[in-house]
């Protein structure tokens, strides 16, 4: 599914993206925020990485394991984690799974 980025003051469903989006693709991108929509399939392994800012994971769907500081932590639909910035971290979905990952993006950012 092709999607262009959010503009300022647009509502985006994501029920229907959801139904529609069979893959991860950005919501938005702006100068100061990310919004990418993760869509992980049952036993998606995502490699440990770390993000230089801060950032939520808001799981919509589905679980999630996180690896997050050695420790495995449970992420299920209708809750929201906090990352610290550099907090490295992996991801392993337990079952079909749709997350919300917004990142904040350092304000002397350039594109």
């Amino acid at each position: 599914m092709a999607l262009s980025h959010a503009s300022s003051g647009q509502v985006v469903s994501l029920g229907a993206l959801d139904a529609q989006a069979e893959e991860t693709c950005a919501l938005l991108k702006a100068s100061d925020v990310e919004v990418m929509w993760l869509v992980l399939p049952a036993g998606k392994l995502v490699p440990s990485h770390g993000v230089s800012t801060s950032m939520t994971l808001q799981c919509l769907r589905g679980r999630v394991e996180v690896q997050l500081d050695g420790e495995l932590k449970l992420l299920e639909a209708g809750q929201l984690m906090y990352l610290a910035g550099g907090a490295p971290h992996g991801l392993h979905a337990l079952e079909d799974t749709r997350l919300l990952r917004t990142i904040v993006l350092p304000a002397d950012r350039t594109d």
